[in-house]
């Protein structure tokens, strides 16, 4: 079935606004990834980084919409030399470049990265962002005969595309300057449309452009517009903790969030199309998603990764177009538009500071995402009532909870097929319900608390789970004798507790792996004084490799990962190496604070997850490690991956910053608590690294391969290009 967003009719003035619609949507939608490109050496690569720039994002879209709503004061006229004006005076700021403002003291990223990409886009994206309403508004002011809504589904067509062109074009193609110059151009030309519109306001509106329209229709009252921010809200917040979900409890694909934020903006497309058949069809799908999703969302299923995504991504699809319809069913008289967009914004805003700003010190895990996937069943249009009796209505209750509860045991004991079948009399029973919302609501809460909620709640609030602004960690005791930390679904490190064994090295630090060879080693290496540096500390495994009149220090950006060994949670740093320094803060801006040849060996480890923190792995970045190591110092880099084939982009940027590097892939078998690694070394003095496989015992140090490419560099790297995209695959 097509999808048509626009009415039949109109002539070449409706596709001068459709262009310029297009074209302010496409270009806030590149901007965004752009903008979040250019401050990664500055924030790093965590989820909720770029959980902060929507809500900054969402934030600005209420400011261009409020503006917009304000600007209907006037006469066409008037707004339309306003608004260009406005326009050219906001061109001074770029092209676009990053604020220069001091550094956040830890803990204080949730209000600093914001704040950031606030002062560095602020005035371009709140002036663009204006543009939809704007020109709908523009564009019923010379043909008031026409509804404008239609253009909303073509503003989402945009910025689906100008999402999506970042990371598939402009990022391989071109270096960030050079983007910004695209950009830039791309700014003028929509300024240039936007006079267009403005002479085209008027044209079949006779005094229109000179004389403000006065709405003729009710005003819309103060429930109807609450309504509309809710409905704008929950799909918001939903679309946010979706990817908070996905890389949490499933796995840290990389780009992750690309799915969610394309899925939602195609929901507005099919939600305000013209055309409704699409529309409806999903807005009757919707309850019965909502229940197998939202049970999928609290069950164990861990190592269902790929059909975590499809169900999740599914959800969030479905219930943001059923919301969205129903927020276009509910869309006022043309003469209320720019009203109706400025709740939507602000619904769009509240939903964004749900998961951006207060879940993450409320909640302790992902809790936002079952209570909006609840927020979402009071909301969604449902189905008649049946008319059943209280007890009918009680007995389809008592099956959903049996039904709920059996699936949850079949899909801990690995059984996905069979807790679906399981499930299937419960989402029979809700959607048996439905015609009556409360009932409805009731039933999903039951789905959700008996297929998992109330383990995760228990685990949750009984076992050692905390949260901060880069992640949700859980540590936990396990049954032969090990303390594990996992950072979302990644093992993050694990501790012997068995008597004598405490501060033997595991999972990727073992002594068989590069790090641990090279520690091992350190004396005969780079002498017995070395000063050894480590980005990103974990559970502090690496400290047991210290020996006597070595100096060490850690650099840790996570204050709550810091907290793990100040409060004995994992004893290697306290018992191995008491003295050692521990500096919190991006490490790559803490290293650039140091005098040059400050240590003799450089271990960075500091990827959480399979995600990556480019600004730590270009080009810039080894020439900055190898400067505060010295002419014969060694750095070690860590490039365990799932989804990237990272040695040979390595050895490019190696090759560029005139580094030998060899790397050592140790794979120990069933060595217990040991991890497949691994590890690259890199030294400005060739011989230093030739003699690694005399001095630390083995001959498994390969020489470094090269993919032929450009090196990932500040200004210009792809990640797309060293993916495994079968790694993505199911297993």
């Amino acid at each position: 079935m097509g999808v048509s967003i626009a009415p039949g009719g109109g002539a070449g003035r409706k596709w001068i606004f459709v262009a310029t619609i297009l074209l302010g949507s496409f270009l806030l939608f590149m901007v965004q990834p752009m903008i979040a490109r250019l401050a990664l050496p500055k924030v790093g690569g965590a989820p909720n980084v770029w959980n902060s720039a929507m809500l900054v994002f969402q934030t600005l879209l209420l400011g261009g919409y409020g503006y917009a709503h304000v600007l209907q004061r006037w006469p066409v006229g008037r707004q339309r030399i306003v608004h260009t004006v406005l326009l050219a005076l906001a061109a001074l700021t770029l092209p676009l470049a990053l604020a220069q403002i001091p550094p956040a003291a830890p803990g204080w990223e949730v209000l600093w990265v914001p704040l950031l990409f606030l002062l560095s886009v602020g005035p371009v994206f709140l002036l663009v962002s204006a543009q939809a309403p704007l020109m709908q508004s523009w564009y019923v002011a010379g043909a008031r005969d026409e509804d404008p809504y239609w253009l909303y589904a073509a503003s989402n067509i945009g910025s689906f595309a100008g999402l999506f062109a970042y990371p598939l074009v402009m990022e391989p193609l071109l270096g960030l300057r050079d983007q910004s110059l695209v950009w830039t151009a791309g700014y003028v030309a929509l300024v240039l449309l936007v006079a267009l519109c403005g002479l085209l306001a008027g044209g079949r509106g006779g005094d229109a452009a000179a004389h403000r329209a006065e709405p003729t229709s009710p005003p819309v009252p103060a429930r109807r517009f609450w309504l509309w921010v809710a409905l704008a809200a929950v799909p918001s917040g939903l679309m946010l903790s979706t990817t908070n979900f996905l890389t949490t409890d499933i796995f840290a694909v990389p780009m992750i969030w690309v799915l969610p934020l394309g899925l939602y903006l195609l929901s507005f497309v099919i939600a305000f199309a013209a055309q409704r058949g699409l529309a409806r069809i999903m807005v009757m799908a919707a309850p019965l998603v909502l229940m197998l999703g939202g049970a999928w969302a609290v069950w164990n299923t861990t190592g269902l990764g790929i059909a975590s995504i499809v169900v999740a991504s599914a959800l969030l699809f479905f219930v943001a177009t059923a919301l969205h319809t129903r927020l276009h069913d509910e869309r006022p008289a043309p003469d209320r538009l720019t009203v109706f967009y400025l709740a939507m914004s602000v619904g769009g805003a509240l939903g964004g500071s749900l998961v951006a700003l207060i879940a993450p010190v409320v909640f302790n895990w992902v809790w936002e995402h079952p209570l909006l996937i609840l927020a979402s069943a009071a909301l969604i249009p449902l189905g008649s009532d049946r008319g059943l009796s209280r007890v009918s209505l009680l007995a389809v209750m008592l099956l959903i909870m049996v039904a709920a509860y059996g699936s949850s045991l079949a899909m801990s004991a690995g059984m996905a097929w069979i807790a679906i079948l399981v499930m299937a009399p419960a989402i029979a029973g809700g959607l048996v319900i439905s015609g009556r919302r409360g009932w409805f609501v009731a039933a999903l809460a039951v789905i959700l608390f008996f297929a998992g909620a109330s383990r995760i709640l228990v685990q949750a609030y009984t076992a050692d789970v905390s949260r901060s602004y880069f992640g949700v960690y859980r540590i936990a005791d396990t049954g032969d004798r090990a303390r594990i930390l996992m950072h979302g679904t990644t093992l993050h490190g694990v501790q012997n507790l068995a008597p004598g064994q405490e501060l033997t090295p595991t999972t990727y630090y073992t002594r068989t792996s590069g790090v641990g060879r090279v520690l091992a080693h350190a004396e005969t290496l780079v002498g017995s004084k070395a000063r050894i540096g480590v980005v990103g500390l974990g559970t502090g495994t690496l400290a047991c490799y210290a020996r006597p009149g070595q100096q060490w220090t850690f650099f840790e950006i996570d204050r709550v990962v810091a907290e793990f060994s100040e409060k004995g949670r994992f004893t290697f740093l306290e018992r191995c190496t008491p003295e050692a320094a521990v500096v919190l803060g991006d490490a790559r801006q803490k290293l650039e604070e140091m005098p040059g040849r400050s240590f003799d060996i450089l271990a960075v480890d500091a990827f959480s997850s399979d995600s990556i923190p480019l600004h730590l792995l270009t080009e810039e970045a080894l020439r900055l490690y190898a400067e505060k190591v010295g002419p014969q110092g060694i750095v070690l880099v860590h490039v365990s991956n799932r989804y990237f084939d990272l040695p040979p982009v390595v050895g490019d940027m190696a090759r560029a910053a005139s580094l030998t590097g060899r790397v050592l892939t140790d794979r120990p078998g069933k060595v217990r608590h040991a991890t497949p690694s691994y590890w690259i070394a890199l030294s400005r003095d060739a011989a230093q690294i030739e003699r690694l496989p005399a001095v630390t015992g083995t001959k498994d140090w390969a020489p470094l391969e090269e993919t032929g490419k450009a090196p990932w560099t500040d200004d210009r790297a792809s990640i797309l290009s060293a993916l495994r995209w079968r790694a993505l695959l199911p297993h």
